[in-house]
């Protein structure tokens, strides 16, 4: 069933800033374990703790996706909504098993520092999938949400998806997200949060993440996206 809806639509651009981040972070982690020699248990800790940090983000955000996204979707694109959603669902699916075997080998690769080389290559096809996930998405899934899915709507997607993320971790996340995002973008997404929140996240978001990289990628500024391959 098709709604007409007299509001202003979905700005999807912060989505597309999102995924640049998850697809730097899962690009980069398999390298980055397999960097660890055997036994650097402390070194393992730092790399394993961020494995887990970019699947909590990448979980927190299909989460909200399949709360929030498709019944909109559904509700409102008809046919071609439908069969997109059911592809989307499958990918989700397969994202979740696909992580069940580097879940199962971080803990004990975290406390050991054994068993790196399996453990990344677990990651390179969880990385596979996820990637494959979200260029299906943004070929198919964000146009139909520009025509469905309000302004207001689409808000309430990303706050759902910030919500499954401990606040501690909300300042680092967005920076992370903000990296290689375009500043117009960044302020169209803070653009109906509190005043404080507009001033001071960019900047705190932005030495938090440059920070952590320091600590996880050896140096604030890691590769972009566009330099992976």
């Amino acid at each position: 069933m098709n709604l007409i809806i007299d509001e202003p639509m979905a700005d999807v651009r912060g989505m597309y800033m999102t995924h640049t981040a998850l697809r730097r972070e899962f690009r980069l982690l398999p390298q980055l374990i397999r960097d660890v020699a055997p036994g650097d248990t402390e070194r393992a800790e730092i790399v394993g703790a961020h494995a887990e940090f970019v699947c909590r983000i990448l979980h927190a955000h299909l989460g909200s996706e399949d709360a929030l996204l498709w019944p909109k979707l559904l509700a409102r694109g008809g046919d071609e909504a439908v069969a997109i959603v059911s592809t989307m669902e499958e990918q989700h699916q397969a994202i979740d098993r696909a992580y069940l075997r580097p879940a199962r080998l971080l803990p004990s690769w975290r406390c050991a520092g054994q068993g790196g080389e399996e453990l990344a290559d677990a990651f390179e096809l969880l990385l596979a999938v996820v990637i494959a996930h979200m260029a299906t998405e943004e070929k198919l899934v964000l146009p139909l949400a520009e025509k469905h899915v309000t302004a207001v709507e689409w808000r309430a997607l990303g706050e759902h998806g910030m919500a499954g993320i401990p606040e501690k971790e909300l300042a680092l996340t967005i920076g992370m997200a903000m990296y290689e995002g375009d500043p117009a973008v960044v302020k169209a997404v803070l653009a109906h949060t509190p005043l404080p929140i507009r001033l001071l996240v960019p900047v705190i978001g932005r030495r938090r993440y440059a920070s952590y990289a320091r600590r996880v990628h050896g140096t604030t500024r890691p590769a972009c996206v566009g330099t992976l391959t």
